[in-house]
């Protein structure tokens, strides 16, 4: 634990106050010089971008998660397993090879614009691809089984007499989702936005692949410091924001609704 978590941020934070030498070498003398670079209205703005796409690719996510991890609950308990392994089973394929399915499919000569033409759907093939678009659904496609798990283990341990005695005192459907289902299942709820939206920073090879030079995330700016400019030090200091920012949302969880419930689906 100390070894492989622990030392390494250690070494992240000692970094993030150092100097970028000439040819791209590690000068160790302290300075705040990386911290104060990074509130650059540049950086500042792919900050702000990064959590806006993490926040969007969330809500997708709760929207589609949702209904589909109750229909899985709520289904049979012999096709239960099938409609869970329908979510699992993509783990099993490299989430790399996966982001370049989707690229054959969006792409200008891909699938969907061959099917939409010869169909005569469409006179000109859609642009899907490498836009912020293509991004979220690239992010949301990967992360949709963070959402649905514990979504699912809410929702299971749902007690069925509270949906019953909400039926029989005459409340209807959406009533009872509203007053009984929603709040019960919250920390289910809460979970999966967290494990949806602290990935989505730091994912970096989407943004890459599918949204070509036009959008570039936190995880993007943080990947390049290190492999292509060689600003460590700076590229440290981004990472410690970005933790910081991740235990800031994670201290927001545990103070507004994170009870024991919800830190077991976690």
């Amino acid at each position: 634990m100390i070894l492989f978590f622990v030392f390494p941020l250690i070494f992240i934070f000692m970094m993030s106050f150092a100097v970028r030498g000439l040819y791209g070498g590690v000068e160790y003398s302290f300075t705040l010089e990386n911290y104060v670079r990074f509130f650059d209205p540049l950086y500042l703005n792919i900050l702000w971008e990064s959590i806006l796409i993490a926040a969007l690719t969330t809500v997708i996510c709760l929207v589609f998660g949702y209904p589909f991890a109750y229909i899985v609950a709520r289904a049979p308990r012999k096709y239960r397993n099938i409609l869970l392994m329908l979510i699992v089973v993509p783990f099993w394929t490299n989430s790399l090879i996966r982001t370049y399915a989707w690229i054959v499919l969006l792409r200008t000569e891909g699938v969907i614009n061959t099917v939409l033409l010869q169909l005569g759907v469409i006179s000109e093939p859609f642009e899907m691809l490498y836009n912020t678009g293509a991004v979220m659904v690239g992010l949301a496609y990967t992360l949709f089984p963070f959402m649905v798990l514990p979504l699912y283990a809410s929702i299971e341990k749902l007690d069925q007499n509270l949906l019953e005695a909400a039926s029989d005192l005459g409340a209807k459907p959406w009533q009872t989702f509203a007053k009984v289902t929603l709040p019960l299942t919250m920390p289910g709820v809460v979970a999966g936005c967290l494990l949806v939206f602290i990935p989505t920073l730091g994912l970096f090879f989407i943004p890459d692949l599918m949204g070509g030079s036009k959008t570039m995330l936190i995880g993007n700016l943080i990947r390049n410091q290190f492999l292509t400019a060689r600003d460590w030090p700076f590229g440290s200091a981004a990472s410690v924001i970005l933790m910081i920012l991740t235990l800031i949302f994670v201290l927001i969880y545990l103070r507004s609704g994170g009870d024991k419930k919800g830190m077991e689906v976690l």
